[in-house]
């Protein structure tokens, strides 16, 4: 994140020196194993292959073309940053857009979405093998999972110097990665581009997309064309967010009106932290600060961190990603040990070229990341994206309505005070049905390039509680159609709603269905 990087022009064409004598003998081709080839001077790729019998289940529409690789990121000579590439099974794919999917912590890996959201694979209850998810976001774009900042899932260094301490060194080095990852692919030249991730990719997805923005801006840049981001409940203005806190439990019948109101009390004084901490992105994307900046925002999340914790002890025992179900694992509260328990097998760290003893055991998050970032958590990302959506950059913003840590009374807070030229159109719209085959699934408020969707019966993780209303989602917001979809018939899953637009933000009250089991430790990450 240092320097501004600038693509590497490679004399040979991407892809050719796959057959030359260096790659016979070229080392990161040979730690990645059968297949493997060397695309460019820093990305090598291999073709997924399963062992046989471990995908189950029917076969998909159209054949599946996949593939994993590394880059070796420019700034480090020991950095090396893991993907998956994921083509299109659309029928259509030779136009299909790139979709970026960056999952949140930070320090967790994207493997957690490709295995367990979004991806074209589900890992089964024997942890041994795979089924096919009928609604992968492969379906409608070629897919690109990437696990950042270096040292989350399969990326790793064997320098700390590489470590990752903010949002500024996220965007070079994934800006970096997008260029060469185009140039090593120029059959996606010109297409469509849209970054998306969750929870903390409320701060990776603006990041990304800006330093992308700016660059294309510039005629520099991956040779595709950023279309839109896409933000789901994610942290990306703590100032307005971390006030949301109290009415969402309020509201959801979490707590008494005496417990919010205590917790309120703390708000003037964790804004006021926020903004010593003075960590908003500037015109020129967000800045590496100073060591007495870094202390000013690790303490602006010590304090701020009373607010939801306070509201918690409260509460008793919530899953604070989703208030509907019982947290099984201390943590995450998701069982993610099924996912974990395929990556860490032999046969499936050779298939993902990942079995070079330098690679460690993955893990759905790395505590050292968490800790690399704590002083970019108070950073305010809203900054960057107006400039975006003023040159018609299409930006979509969702929630699941049930998430109590980024939940959708926050994030639809901090969108109606977004500054842009469409502002008070957008809080003029009133909502309407997000509808999936005549069925509603939700709610969303869209003007102009912007967009709010509240997700229905859905927590933190949306693709995973409505993987078929969250594929159509995603379907409509790349190609550009109202995301709300046809009429609605009358038929739904859930009768929830924005609420007054002059009233309590909150809106509704529910009685839960019951306490849940365990607690949840008061980590600083939404996830």
């Amino acid at each position: 994140m240092l320097p501004v990087f600038f693509a590497l022009v490679l004399a040979l064409a991407p892809g050719a020196l796959a057959g030359s004598a260096f790659a016979s003998s070229d080392d990161a081709v040979l730690r990645m194993g059968v297949g493997a080839r060397r695309l460019s001077a820093r990305i090598v790729e291999r073709p997924l292959a399963f062992p046989e019998g471990v995908v189950r289940g029917p076969s998909p529409p159209t054949p599946f073309e996949h593939s994993a690789g590394y880059f070796a990121l420019n700034r480090t000579s020991a950095a090396e940053m893991f993907y998956f590439l994921f083509r299109s099974r659309a029928p259509a794919s030779d136009s299909s857009p790139v979709v970026l999917w960056m999952t949140g912590g930070p320090g967790c890996s994207s493997e957690i979405a490709l295995f367990g959201e979004n991806g074209p694979y589900v890992v089964n209850a024997d942890a041994a093998t795979l089924r096919v998810s009928e609604f992968g976001w492969d379906a409608v774009s070629n897919l690109v999972y990437v696990d950042q900042p270096i040292g989350t899932g399969f990326s790793y260094s064997t320098d700390p110097a590489d470590d990752v301490h903010d949002e500024k060194r996220v965007a070079d080095d994934m800006l970096q990665f997008l260029c060469e990852f185009a140039d090593a692919h120029p059959e996606f030249a010109g297409r469509d581009f849209f970054v998306t991730g969750e929870s903390y990719a409320g701060h990776y997805v603006p990041a990304v997309a800006y330093r992308v923005f700016r660059e294309q801006q510039l005629g520099n840049g991956p040779t595709f064309t950023l279309r839109g981001l896409a933000i789901g409940n994610g942290l990306t203005m703590p100032e307005i967010q971390y006030g949301a806190y109290a009415d969402y439990a309020l509201g959801m019948d979490l707590v008494s009106e005496e417990a919010a109101s205590n917790a309120r009390a703390l708000v003037p004084e964790c804004q006021a932290k926020i903004a010593r901490c003075g960590g908003s992105a500037g015109p020129v994307g967000p800045a590496g600060e100073s060591a007495k900046k870094r202390a000013l925002c690790t303490d602006a999340v010590a304090f701020c961190q009373q607010i939801p914790g306070m509201l918690l002890d409260a509460a008793g025992d919530v899953n604070v990603y989703d208030v509907r179900k019982p947290c099984v694992v201390p943590g995450l509260c998701y069982d993610f040990s099924a996912v974990a328990s395929f990556l860490n097998l032999p046969s499936t760290r050779a298939a993902l070229g990942v079995a070079r003893p330098e690679t460690p055991s993955w893990r759905s998050c790395d505590d050292k990341v968490h800790a690399d970032m704590m002083a970019d958590f108070m950073r305010d990302l809203e900054p960057v994206i107006p400039p975006m959506l003023e040159a018609g950059v299409r930006v979509m913003v969702y929630a699941g309505e049930d998430d109590f840590i980024c939940n959708w009374v926050g994030n639809r807070r901090w969108v109606r005070a977004m500054p842009w030229s469409g502002a008070a159109a957008f809080v003029a719209t009133r909502a309407e049905p997000f509808v999936v085959d005549g069925v509603t699934g939700g709610e969303v408020i869209e003007a102009g390039a912007l967009a709010f969707v509240k997700m229905s019966q859905s927590g933190h993780m949306v693709p995973m509680d409505q993987p078929k209303n969250a594929l159509a989602m995603l379907d409509r917001f790349v190609r550009g159609v109202p995301i709300a979809g046809e009429p609605w018939t009358g038929r739904g899953c859930c009768g929830s709603g924005f609420g007054d637009e002059g009233g309590d933000e909150a809106g509704r009250k529910i009685t839960l269905g019951g306490k849940t089991t365990s607690s949840e430790p008061r980590r600083a990450a939404p996830r």
